[in-house]
């Protein structure tokens, strides 16, 4: 079968993340991978990004690269539309507008959901997962043969520079797409 990765947060450059005030590392007991995940506390910067060698995936496959995170009930300044970006090689870079929250009704900020309503209207939604966790595409790529190089991944969101709150990532998960 097709090679599946998982990304920890740890092994992610995610800006501030080293920062305390900014984020904190806490323990994971529902997670299948990992014993930590990043938890956001608070910024205005959103950026994070990841990279694996494509000679770690099968030859001849189409990939996504996943986002695998939960938003704490208390989250706050998340309901912007994130680019998220994919690219093999440094080449055939793929971007997209992506939604972290599951659906338009979701989370404090209803009110200010309606007013970006339209903003929002072409990003990707996130899935739930049946662990509990959510899940949020961030793009697709071939994997001709094994030495096409890097493969990086990211998602940020650096536009509206309002205080966000409440993203815990547990890793970003690379896995062969299903065709058809």
């Amino acid at each position: 079968g097709a090679k599946c990765y998982m990304v920890a947060a740890r092994e992610l450059y995610i800006c501030w993340g080293d920062t305390p005030q900014y984020w904190t590392w806490i323990p994971l007991a529902d997670a299948r991978l990992f014993s930590e995940s990043a938890q956001l506390r608070q910024v205005c910067w959103l950026d994070i990004c990841g990279n694996i060698h494509s000679n770690m995936l099968t030859p001849g496959s189409a990939y996504a690269a996943y986002m695998v995170y939960k938003l704490a009930d208390d989250s706050y300044g998340l309901d912007s539309p994130a680019q998220a970006s994919v690219s093999i090689g440094g080449i055939n870079r793929s971007t997209r507008k992506v939604s972290l929250q599951l659906h338009a009704g979701s989370g404090q900020q209803r009110s200010t959901r309606r007013n970006r309503r339209r903003a929002v209207e072409d990003a990707v939604l996130p899935c739930k997962r049946a662990d509990g966790w959510v899940e949020l595409e961030l793009g697709e790529f071939f994997c001709e043969g094994g030495e096409d190089g890097d493969v990086s991944f990211g998602l940020a969101e650096t536009q509206e520079l309002g205080w966000k709150s409440g993203l815990i990532v547990q890793g970003i998960e690379i896995r062969r797409k299903k065709l058809g």
